[in-house]
């Protein structure tokens, strides 16, 4: 399999200022306290506080009113997934290990690589033997040590743990006890929509993989309607690639839990590779933002995933992965059909091209 998992390449640069922060976290004989306040800080001057702009040529193109793009290629390592790295990596820190491992197919392995490379941790990989990123060169030049190992991403990531289990490493693969500190930082994208508009929008648009993300962004507009920041807590449209995700297929059967899919059937491409999966981690979690929110779920061709890619080059010049275009077509597929009055509408984009 060549599979991408995401950006083609990143150069995964950070300023002299973390670089000076870095040097003080990965000094053990410096206080753990001090050393934390410190990677606070690096986590501050580099992840989040993405852009939200208004994408006005597309709202002549489809004639909706006011359409946001939370753009998370901003992120160093140019996906959202930097968000959950960093918080891992401190977490790993701050409960004093020298280890931390995860399973990958590409960009959250970078995202926590450049994190434990900044805080001074070893970072073991393990990737399928059959997948092959772009992105594993950027890993080994972050210092990560990279694992190959037999099986599909979802059985690496059940070895992998089970091998951070062994030998005490910190774990910081999706679901499980990490979900909950994953869901935490995912929602602060929430808080600064927020910030940006003032409000909830009417609806805010996600693409789908295994969950975390959407139920995440959903739990941190829950936490601001009910501390009175908000008006209204948005519906969440969830989008994958067309039948090959769990958590749209299973909430258009109204399944209560998220059934998984039979992995044979699953036939990934360079387009909707970061989208599939047959066994969603935080699927669960997903369903729930969908059902609470009086969401929706879509299924997104590849041909609609390269053409928005296109189209948001040409009319907004965002370099934008096809896969983190699908909740954005989802979003304006639904305005096709239903002719959504002005509102504000939020797409999150994922990752840079």
């Amino acid at each position: 399999m060549n599979l991408r998992d995401g950006v083609k390449t990143a150069e995964n640069k950070v300023s002299s200022e973390t670089r000076k922060l870095s040097e003080f976290v990965v000094d053990k004989s410096k206080s753990i306290t001090d050393r934390l306040e410190s990677f606070e800080d690096i986590l501050n001057l580099e992840v989040g506080d993405t852009a939200l702009n208004r994408a006005k040529a597309l709202e002549r193109e489809f004639n909706i009113r006011q359409l946001y793009i939370k753009y998370e290629g901003d992120n160093p390592t140019g996906t959202q997934k930097d968000r959950i790295a960093f918080a891992q990596v401190y977490d790993a820190l701050r409960r004093d290990f020298d280890v931390v491992s995860l399973a990958t197919c590409g960009n959250y392995g970078v995202a926590v690589a450049l994190a434990a490379n900044l805080a001074g941790i070893h970072c073991k990989i393990y990737i399928p033997e059959s997948y092959h990123t772009e992105r594993v060169e950027e890993m080994r030049s972050l210092n990560a040590e990279i694992i190959r190992l037999q099986g599909s991403y979802e059985d690496v990531v059940s070895e992998s743990s089970k091998l951070a289990a062994q030998n005490e490493w910190y774990d910081a693969n999706p679901g499980g006890a990490n979900t909950p500190l994953q869901i935490s930082a995912y929602a602060q994208i929430a808080n600064e929509i927020y910030e940006d508009l003032g409000d909830a929008p009417k609806y805010c648009a996600v693409p789908v993989s295994n969950g975390t993300l959407m139920a995440g962004i959903f739990r941190g507009f829950v936490s601001l309607y009910k501390r009175g920041k908000t008006s209204r807590i948005p519906k969440m449209i969830a989008a994958s690639s067309a039948f090959k995700n769990p958590i749209v297929q299973s909430f258009k059967k109204g399944l209560e839990y998220c059934k998984d899919l039979e992995p044979a059937n699953i036939r990934e491409t360079k387009y909707n590779e970061p989208l599939i999966n047959w066994h969603s981690f935080d699927g669960e979690e997903a369903l729930y933002a969908l059902r609470e929110s009086g969401g929706e779920a879509v299924n997104v061709s590849d041909r609609k995933l390269k053409e928005m890619s296109s189209l948001l080059q040409k009319k907004e010049g965002f370099r934008i992965l096809p896969a983190s275009t699908a909740g954005l077509i989802a979003l304006l597929e639904i305005h096709e059909r239903e002719s959504m009055e002005p509102d504000r509408y939020v797409a999150v984009l994922t990752a840079k091209n």
